[in-house]
């Protein structure tokens, strides 16, 4: 069980999502939404606050009668709830309901204490909005998407439930769910925010972190294939560059090779004195793709990490407009909204995540052609050469969905376009930003589950199962429950999708 408080950890926010946590709301909480909502009411009496007797962005300049202001924030909502293209997964659209009710939490935003108990509910009980990948600019935050997540909330729209999209009515009268109370400015709280980029920024992270052990792996067992010499990821070698995470992926590489026989010291070898030949039969150093891993993906691992704080910052601020301070009397407007912060994040962290994708596809290549590595067959074909295909043809999946990531890696940060009758002339685009990382990083697990394959195959092409890493020898027994060894050609597409399902859930 986790308690929205006063503040919410990563950690916390991804046990919700990913795990079996349930929400519950503490009193405090509870105790800071019903004074700021009570506040609000009753500042707004006879001042100007926009969004609350206010038209919204350029029809601001009209005051809204109070017998209309309630209609209002249903307008608002039903008029924006404009999104198109595909459905955000029920992961992304859950992550996106806890973010924007952790931000609304924090008491800034004068919204009904209904809002907190049926979104908590919306999250316990697994309804997710139907909220689509286009149509927020990420300046007013994510207005369209969010106003998807509201519209479910007054009680209208679609949802997912049970793996089926449903009309809500249906699903809140099974569920005995009632509607929020829409009172001051419910409608402008629930949009204004950037809620559904941050929410799947954190999905982002999550899935890049376990894209970055992946990848550790594998270049670890490619060390191994190729008998390597171990001083490229040594502490001595490593230490004289200051970067952690270089270090750290370095220590990680150590961890993991720490109980293999096949990768060899130097000093036993090169080092002994005793060749003397002119041509060396044996490599004095690797290509770059296997001795380069930790000045590699050591940016990528502090990238991740400095993302995650960016998040976690993030879905703990308020980052609506209004914001009320109860504390001080004071309604301030402002642009807390604006998505900059995300946007730039995703772009950050979908380059790292196509370099580390960029890495695998050089390091599959290094595996299938035996011109290069001199010890397997061309494309780790075990079967007859030119009869059969081995891993040939998935290197074209893994070269062409390579290729796709590096053009999705323009950034999205700087892509503003001006609208909203030039109210809103630079805007963050996070939204999109958010979205086409977690492309590449899907795309980055077809590519690393073609790479375990072709990896699994070579180790059985030299009979080097029983000599590989424990940590290897695990992942290597786990992709041969999904493919067994073949020597014949195989319809390689439902193994590629099953090891993909594989990463993605171990």
């Amino acid at each position: 069980m986790s308690t929205i408080n006063e503040y919410l950890s990563l950690a916390e926010f991804e046990a919700i999502i990913f795990g079996e946590n349930k929400v519950t709301i503490s009193d405090a909480v509870l105790n800071r939404v019903n004074e700021s909502f009570d506040f609000l009411k009753e500042f707004s009496g006879n001042k100007v606050i926009y969004g609350v007797n206010t038209g919204f962005g350029p029809m601001a300049q009209y005051r809204i009668k109070e017998s209309d202001q309630i209609q209002l924030q249903y307008n608002l909502i039903r008029s924006h709830a404009s999104g198109t293209g595909k459905p955000l997964s029920p992961v992304f659209a859950k992550a996106a309901i806890l973010a924007r009710l952790n931000t609304l939490s924090l008491g800034n935003s004068g919204v009904h204490p209904s809002v907190i108990h049926l979104m908590a509910e919306l999250i316990n009980r697994d309804i997710t909005p139907l909220i689509f990948e286009h149509g927020g600019v990420g300046a007013s935050g994510d207005l369209v998407q969010l106003s998807h997540l509201a519209l479910v909330l007054i009680g209208e729209g679609e949802v997912f439930y049970k793996g089926e999209r449903r009309p809500t009515p249906e699903v809140f009268e099974i569920e005995g769910l009632q509607p929020i109370q829409v009172e001051i400015r419910e409608g402008l709280a629930l949009m204004n925010g950037t809620s559904v980029m941050t929410g799947i920024g954190v999905v982002n992270v999550h899935q890049a972190t376990k894209l970055l052990d992946w990848s550790v792996k594998c270049s670890c067992a490619i060390n191994e294939l190729v008998q390597a010499y171990d001083d490229h990821f040594s502490a001595e070698l490593n230490q004289t560059k200051r970067h952690k995470g270089q270090q750290e992926v370095a220590a990680k590489m150590r961890a993991n090779l720490s109980d293999s026989t096949l990768v060899r010291k130097r000093e036993d070898h090169l080092y002994s004195g005793e060749n003397t030949e002119k041509i060396f039969k044996e490599k004095v150093q690797e290509y770059y793709s296997i001795r380069c891993v930790p000045q590699i993906l050591g940016p990528v691992l502090e990238t991740i990490n400095n993302v995650a704080s960016i998040l976690e910052d993030e879905f703990n601020s308020a980052n609506d407009n209004p914001i009320i301070d109860v504390k001080n009397k004071h309604v301030y407007h402002g642009g807390n909204f604006h998505g900059d912060y995300i946007s730039l994040e995703m772009d950050k962290l979908k380059i790292v995540i196509t370099k580390l994708t960029m890495l695998a596809e050089r390091q599959l290549n290094y595996l299938l052609n035996a011109k290069i590595n001199e010890i397997l067959p061309p494309f780790v074909n075990l079967g007859t050469l030119g009869f059969n295909f081995g891993m040939q043809g998935v290197q074209f999946t893994a070269t062409s969905t390579t290729a796709e990531s590096q053009m999705l890696s323009n950034p999205m940060y700087v892509h503003s376009i001006p609208n909203n009758n030039d109210n809103q002339d630079i805007v963050s685009m996070g939204t999109n930003a958010a979205v086409i990382t977690s492309k590449v990083i899907e795309n980055a697990f077809e590519v690393l589950s073609i790479e375990m394959i072709t990896i699994v195959q070579a180790i059985d092409y030299l009979e080097q199962k029983d000599k590989i890493s424990s940590v290897t020898k695990k992942w290597y027994d786990d992709v041969r429950n999904i493919i067994p060894v073949f020597t014949e050609d195989q319809v390689m597409y439902p193994f590629v999708q099953n090891v993909k399902d594989y990463l993605i859930k171990s």
